[in-house]
């Protein structure tokens, strides 16, 4: 089994209001590389941020890395199109990041990106792919290619008041600068992340298609944003069993409907909840207040750890001293506790 973490950044996310991902617009655009070395070396290495926000909540990339620890499993990571490039080994796809979903092109080179990445899924020699993401705005940009495509239009956000509005007026803008009409272009994927995507998806839905092309076990981990991946795929044409992971944090969302959209696109859904409220932690309190919910493969790790035999008290008990300790070893400077989760 591996993990494939799939990193980008959009425009999108620069829109006032729509992501918890920085606390400005400089800091957010570390996050898919601070994400990527925590999950793969335990603490951020060239992003010169801390992965906790002002109010004390870590990235999920913490989560990832904690089941990570414990359980021992393979990790890749794939630069989908980033502004701020990782010291973590990569494999890089074609193109550049994307644009704001409002301009009339939001992604210049999807269908390179999604052929790179189903060379990549095919080539992969693994029995089972979990694959996750992080990409700043991702939801907004989930919203758009799930209205394209003509698919249920809800999804979660890492802030504990959805901005839903403000990210269906973004789409709306976006569809009319691309000429795109809600539900036009059903069996029209990669037309849709052209339109209001972002590279993640274009690269996830190739790497997913490439694997499950060759029998490869893919399992989607994470929130909405997976399940617009998942989307993509269904629109692509492959109606192989596909799991989709993801945390009771965002199953408990009625803003998401992430279980409706499980349903709607024929994905077997699993929830694990971490239990946070056992342990009085500022990190994990946090989320029991809805901030953050979901990234980075988060809901996917807890999949692992429950199949691997790990409880989740132990779990807790790792993330907590992950936690501290890069409090611990963090610079005194203007990037503490700026970091913050995609969504």
């Amino acid at each position: 089994m591996r993990f494939v973490l799939v990193i980008a950044t959009t425009e999108t996310a620069r829109i006032d209001g729509i992501s918890a991902a920085g606390s400005n617009s400089q800091v957010m655009l570390h996050t898919p590389a601070g994400d990527a070395e925590i999950v793969e070396f335990g603490h951020p290495i060239r992003a010169p941020v801390v992965p906790v926000t002002p109010t004390g909540a870590p990235t999920p990339a913490i989560v990832t890395r904690a089941v990570r620890e414990l359980c021992g499993f393979e990790t890749l990571v794939v630069d989908a199109g980033v502004t701020k490039g990782t010291v973590t080994p990569t494999v890089t796809m074609p193109g550049t990041t994307g644009d704001d979903i409002r301009t009339p092109t939001a992604v210049a080179e999807p269908t390179a990106k999604f052929e790179a990445a189903r060379e990549l899924g095919e080539a992969l020699p693994d029995d089972e792919l979990v694959v996750g993401e992080v990409v700043p705005g991702g939801t907004t940009t989930a919203l758009g290619v799930l209205t394209a495509l003509g698919e249920r239009s809800q999804v979660s956000s890492s802030l504990p008041d959805n901005p839903i509005t403000l990210k269906r007026t973004v789409v709306d803008e976006g569809l009319s600068a691309s000429d795109v009409a809600p539900g036009s272009l059903v069996g029209k994927p990669l037309e849709a992340v052209s339109a209001v995507g972002d590279p993640m998806q274009a690269t996830a839905a190739g790497l997913v298609v490439g694997a499950l092309r060759t029998g490869t076990d893919v399992t989607l981990a994470g929130g909405t944003q997976m399940s617009a991946v998942g989307a993509l795929v269904r629109h692509w044409g492959i109606d192989a069993s596909l799991e989709h992971a993801t945390t009771s944090f965002v199953a408990s969302d009625e803003s998401a409907s992430v279980r409706r959209l499980a349903s709607d696109l024929d994905l077997t859904l699993t929830v694990t909840d971490p239990g946070f409220e056992h342990i009085d932690h500022p990190g994990m309190n946090a989320y029991i207040r809805g901030e953050v919910k979901e990234g980075a493969g988060m809901g996917g790790g807890l999949a692992l750890a429950e199949r691997f035999g790990v409880s989740m008290t132990v779990l807790r008990t790792q993330i907590s001293q992950l936690y501290d300790d890069l409090l611990v070893d963090a610079p005194d400077d203007s990037h503490k506790a700026e970091f913050s989760p995609s969504g």
